[in-house]
């Protein structure tokens, strides 16, 4: 009997909740039973055979909820098999996206148990109207890249999805 792959996401407006998603919608196609949670809702990872972990980076720090996450499950996830994602870059500028996998990396190596399977940077989203000033005057942005999303997605689950059945 095959476990679930947790898919555990931070979110402050959706963005990344949406990209959660679509991971899951992939994973689901290729056969895998997967659970989409907040992070920030987890107490235990018993029973799930794989897990993916997502959040936003903001103004260079990695979202609250995915940090705690790593700290209050480290143990565990230094047992399963974990992929991690982020969103952030809202620009299509290399430096941008360099910056914020630098910024995923160095939260990352402070859970030495954990060794991921896979990480990506996708780019992110910004609706104006849903922030407070001075960042509502940013300009509105998404360069989510789902295809680059799902191309993700499928590579991560041909790693996990035979480990979560195995589980």
């Amino acid at each position: 009997m095959s476990k679930p792959i947790l898919i555990a996401f931070a979110t402050k407006y959706g963005s990344t909740e949406e990209v959660a998603a679509e991971i899951a919608a992939v994973l689901v196609e290729r056969g895998a039973e997967v659970e989409l949670r907040l992070a920030s809702d987890l107490r235990r990872l018993d029973g799930y055979g794989a897990v993916i972990l997502g959040a936003p980076v903001y103004m260079g720090r990695w979202h609250r909820d995915a940090r705690r996450f790593l700290g209050r499950h480290a143990h565990a996830l230094g047992l399963l098999p974990t992929a991690v994602f982020a969103l952030g870059p809202v620009h299509e500028d290399e430096t941008e996206f360099a910056a914020a996998e630098t910024r995923v990396r160095s939260v990352l190596a402070k859970t030495p148990e954990l060794a991921p399977v896979d990480l990506a940077i996708f780019g992110g989203r910004i609706v104006p109207d849903e922030l407070s000033f001075p960042f509502s005057r940013m300009p509105a942005a998404d360069i989510r890249d789902w295809g680059a999303i799902r191309r993700w997605a499928v590579r991560v689950a041909d790693s996990l999805v035979p480990v979560a059945v195995a589980a």
